[in-house]
């Protein structure tokens, strides 16, 4: 197994479980601070190793009227606060090669998205920047195709590589987790992520927006902790309904305490247990 080492933890299928969590896109600094001082908080009460991630640019939004962020400059001054208030390994999504060193400058991890995840020159780039990176498996692949893309990322000499699990699409607006997808991409012997947030998502249900089911938040999550792997991807918001981006799958902050309670209890009991 290739753990991955982020700090002063490591990232692995049968070690304590890491969440990755934040906000959809990067709307404020303080929405930043109070999402951030709440993970932590809950990290140290519930023994969980903790990343903050936040979106500088949400590139692939449904209409052109939807908010994309505070651009990368702006956003990754946002995200290094945060890693230096907090003392915490902060992630971020690219989208264009040219952004791979200057976000490799502040993250510590660099995270390519679903859709994108099959763009050689973005693999590359990102890559070659020996930053760990965290793969989204996209809607429209199936788990085991993924092992083309860890190749490719091999082949350019970074072998420090999460795999996430986010649903495939099921028909039209609508999306599904198959179980067996979370087998298959443990069998690459890299850490697995599963990011409930996206999964729970109706894309284009709102017409101009994406749809979505938070209040099967937890459900999902614990079903993906059963299969025993390495982590949790969960967006969050003081108030989601007000969220600028995917407010409907993101989760209330007020219900992250005992959410996490029940997941990292569950998650412990579980790789308790021999395979």
């Amino acid at each position: 197994m290739n753990n991955i080492q982020i700090n002063d933890f490591e990232i692995g299928n049968t070690l304590p479980l890491t969440i990755i969590g934040g906000v959809n896109v990067l709307e404020s600094d303080q929405l930043c601070s109070e999402v951030a001082n709440t993970f932590v908080d809950l990290s140290k009460k519930h023994s969980f190793n903790f990343i903050f991630k936040g979106s500088f640019d949400k590139a692939n939004r449904s209409s052109y009227k939807s908010f994309r962020g505070p651009g990368l400059t702006k956003g990754l001054h946002m995200l290094e606060k945060i890693k230096n208030d907090f003392d915490v390994p902060v992630i971020t999504d690219i989208h264009e090669p040219n952004q791979a060193n200057q976000v490799a400058q502040v993250c510590d991890i660099i995270q390519i998205p679903a859709f994108l995840c099959r763009q050689t020159d973005l693999i590359q780039a990102a890559a070659e920047t020996r930053k760990p990176l965290h793969i989204k498996k996209p809607q429209f692949l199936s788990a085991s195709d993924m092992k083309n893309v860890v190749e490719k990322c091999f082949s350019f000499g970074n072998e420090n590589i999460l795999l996430c699990e986010r649903g495939n699409i099921f028909g039209y607006n609508n999306l599904v987790v198959d179980m067996l997808n979370f087998q298959t991409l443990k069998s690459f012997n890299l850490p697995v992520i599963f990011d409930v947030t996206h999964s729970l998502q109706i894309p284009g249900g709102l017409g101009i927006s994406t749809g979505g089911r938070r209040e099967l938040f937890l459900p999902f999550a614990k079903s993906g902790v059963a299969q025993k792997i390495a982590g949790l991807f969960i967006e969050t918001h003081t108030n989601p309904d007000d969220a600028k981006c995917d407010g409907p799958c993101a989760i209330n902050i007020n219900n992250l305490d005992s959410y996490l309670k029940e997941i990292v209890d569950l998650d412990k009991l579980i790789k308790a247990q021999e395979d």
